[in-house]
């Protein structure tokens, strides 16, 4: 899926991926405010396929699993940084968004388009024929994403292994 790059400094937390104002409003009324601190135009832009890259830290802050189900909400393809905050990283694989590390963003510029491939590590910048190489996803983690979360994984394999038990 194709989309357009989002472009994001250092340190952005999960209260502005999630501001703490709006949590008790449901998720429709979170991710409108999502990034409004940071970037005000983001939630009425961002479209099915869009992608933010960042800087380091990103998802820095509170355990919030609201911050990735957010960026989720709104039809991300997913989040490309130079680090993640380690409680993030696992909460938006766990609830299926593709986050990725990249060690150099240096040739990504907001609003350019883009598609991320997760299974690859590529992100790849359409326009200017280039493609920033990602750090892969641990093999052990790549099924899970596939499968849109832990949940559904988790769903998917109890279901085979009663399959492969009743002799299915």
């Amino acid at each position: 899926m194709s989309g357009r790059i989002f472009l994001l400094g250092d340190d952005i937390d999960t209260d502005q991926l999630a501001p703490g104002q709006y949590m008790k409003g449901g998720l429709d009324m979170l991710a409108a405010h999502c990034l409004e601190a940071a970037r005000p135009d983001f939630a009425g832009s961002v479209k099915p396929g869009d992608v933010i890259v960042a800087g380091k830290n990103f998802g820095m802050g509170s355990s919030r699993e609201q911050a990735a189900e957010a960026l989720k909400h709104l039809g991300l393809a997913g989040v490309v940084a130079k680090s993640f905050a380690g409680i993030f990283y696992r909460n938006a694989l766990n609830l299926g968004l593709p986050v990725l590390v990249a060690d150099d963003i240096s040739a990504v510029e907001d609003g350019d388009a883009a598609s991320l491939d997760p299974a690859a590590g590529e992100l790849v910048l359409e326009a200017r024929n280039r493609t920033v190489r990602l750090e892969p996803l641990p093999d052990n983690l790549k099924p899970m994403l596939a499968d849109g979360g832990l949940v559904p994984h988790l769903k998917k394999r109890f279901a085979a292994e009663r399959a492969k038990e009743a002799g299915e």
